[in-house]
């Protein structure tokens, strides 16, 4: 981030439990209200420390704004570090996938909120930021997932590049559906992926050679 490498740097220097909290805390009001209105005032009350405090790490509402949408593609990147791509299993491998990404809003509750909010903020003031720091990241992610699995498991005739297709809608979806009936990411459970599960086995019938689990 050009201009504040000296205050982000004083920010790292924190313990991560007052990372976490700042972070968190600026997500929720960001989320909550938008750029344009969010306050700093009410992410400091929420974040617990001095107003002071919050700028000396951060030049201004738009350099935390930034901070958070690169913090946040980085904590995207977890999710594809931790993935074992030795499972060559598309459906564990996706299974795989829903189980860090609820790892991460463990300690990072709202981070998908906010990723999703980016896509709706027209603050002139960020538009242009945001676009230029997600880029493609997000869909090169989406290729990642289904890096090394075993194709051969597909029944003859079923195109790998379709049903990929066909398994990314499906799980679209499911989450629009599910995300219907929340209120935050930071409600989804176990329960979710059970549900999620009956759907991937109907798909799984339909892709895979008999005997293929």
């Amino acid at each position: 981030m050009k201009g504040g490498s000296i205050n982000i740097t004083k920010f790292k220097n924190l313990k991560i439990e007052k990372q976490e909290r700042i972070i968190n805390a600026a997500m929720k009001e960001f989320v909550n209200s938008g750029y344009d209105k969010a306050s700093t005032n009410k992410i400091v009350k929420e974040a617990q420390i001095s107003k002071g405090s919050l700028f000396n790490y951060f030049k201004n509402k738009k350099d935390l704004y930034l901070f958070l949408i690169e913090n946040s593609m980085k904590i995207i990147e977890q999710i594809f570090e931790k993935i074992d791509m030795n499972e060559r299993d598309l459906f564990r491998r996706i299974y795989q996938v829903g189980l860090v990404k609820l790892n991460i809003q463990q300690k990072y509750p709202l981070v998908f909120d906010f990723l999703k909010s980016l896509g709706d903020e027209k603050a002139p003031e960020v538009k242009s930021d945001i676009e230029r720091i997600r880029g493609s990241i997000l869909d090169d992610g989406l290729n990642r997932i289904y890096q090394n699995i075993d194709w051969s498991k597909f029944r003859e005739g079923v195109d790998p590049e379709k049903a990929v297709h066909i398994l990314n809608w499906t799980m679209l979806g499911f989450a629009e559906l599910q995300m219907a009936k929340l209120d935050s990411f930071n409600q989804v459970g176990m329960e979710i992926f059970n549900e999620w599960n009956s759907y991937s086995e109907i798909l799984r019938r339909c892709f895979y050679k008999d005997g293929e689990e």
